[in-house]
């Protein structure tokens, strides 16, 4: 491990049974800063205290190719310091790194600027969930290379998230649903039929969601599964592809579930029972772009600060996450929540154009989750 005198190892007050973390992490944090779990935890990452500090560990890793996985704020920085750290970064270091600011750095009316100004990747509550810096660091870090390996350049959006936003997104929103269901009303006739010839019960299966702001509503879609599915979640937990632990929220998906009916499958994988939102998102409860409204027993999971942000946007028929891993079965609890939570921060109408695009591609699932 590179050693240098430009920065601290701070040694804990007790000793841990706890592993410590392979990931090298770079934290510049202020000097008088009481030892916390982290500190043993990444025993072997560095601990400086200055950005000054901080570019002397960096230009040495750099030497011996063994930079930081991720770079961790938590002192107390102005958005100027910042940003002229990020210019220095991406003249300095070959590889893009993870800048991501301990919440408690930082009052929360600047937090939104941050993320404006494309200033850090993230905002966490390190003290909490400093075991996730590891997977913070190779999810972010994806984010910030293209698929030919080339590094993403962060940018201002094109329009700030304003009222001006608002109204357009809202009459985009009135206007595409308007059309799409005078021309799908003919599909909406025959999926009804089809629903109807195999199985008793509703056409249309109506459910309280969580949207924006937590805001419950009756969400709609064509019935793809028997009649009172929700019924049988507890006997079919032990399929579930999400993974439960203390510090993750609950979501509930399997593969080949028993529950959906044979036309209901068809209507999966084309996605054709997410048609009868679009009255959703006439009646203002969704958007065409934004984060998938969550059953409530999902959303009740999703209150801490870490994972609230993802309800800042509104609830959508498609959005980021469906065009990045809709269908896939290796989608975890934090990298759904993260997409999410990426959308909610850097929505504009272009970012909201390009995932209207792309949505046609990924519609036609392979697999059935």
């Amino acid at each position: 491990m590179l050693t240098t005198t430009s920065f601290t190892q701070k040694n804990p007050l007790s000793a841990s049974t706890e592993q410590k973390s392979k990931v090298t992490c770079l934290f510049i944090e202020a000097e008088d800063k009481n030892v916390q779990d982290y500190h043993f935890h990444y025993s072997d990452s560095f601990f400086t205290n200055t950005i000054a500090d901080a570019k002397k560990v960096l230009q040495q890793s750099e030497i011996v190719n063994d930079v930081p996985r991720i770079i961790v704020l938590d002192i107390r920085i102005t958005a100027i310091e910042l940003h002229n750290f990020r210019n220095w970064l991406q003249t300095h270091i070959s590889q893009p790194i993870p800048l991501v600011l301990n919440e408690g750095a930082i009052d929360k009316e600047n937090t939104r600027m941050l993320f404006s100004k494309k200033l850090v990747e993230d905002i966490i509550n390190l003290e909490k969930n400093y075991l996730r810096l590891p997977y913070k660091a190779n999810f972010l870090k994806k984010l910030m290379v293209h698929n030919d390996g080339s590094i993403v350049q962060p940018s201002a959006p094109a329009l700030v998230y304003n009222c001006n936003f608002c109204f357009v997104k809202r009459a985009i929103d009135i206007v595409i649903s308007l059309i799409a269901i005078t021309f799908c009303l003919p599909i909406f006739i025959l999926i009804a039929i089809a629903i109807r010839l195999e199985s008793k019960g509703p056409v249309i299966y109506k459910a309280d969601r969580a949207g924006k702001g937590y805001k419950v509503f009756k969400f709609l879609k064509f019935r793809t599964m028997i009649v009172d599915a929700d019924k049988k979640i507890k006997e079919l937990a032990k399929l579930n592809l999400y993974t439960k632990t203390e510090n993750n929220p609950a979501f509930f998906k399997i593969k080949d579930d028993p529950r959906v009916t044979k036309v209901g499958a068809f209507l999966r994988n084309t996605s054709l029972d997410e048609l009868p939102q679009l009255f959703n998102v006439l009646k203002g409860d969704m958007s065409i772009v934004g984060n998938r409204p969550l059953p409530l027993y999902e959303a009740s999971s999703l209150t801490t600060n870490e994972w609230a942000e993802r309800f800042m946007a509104p609830a959508g028929i498609t959005g980021l996450w469906q065009i990045s891993k809709r269908g896939k079965e290796d989608m975890s609890t934090s990298e759904r929540i993260s997409l999410d939570i990426a959308y909610a921060r850097t929505r504009t109408l272009r970012g909201d154009l390009r995932i209207i695009l792309k949505t046609p591609s990924v519609l036609l699932q392979k697999v059935n989750v």
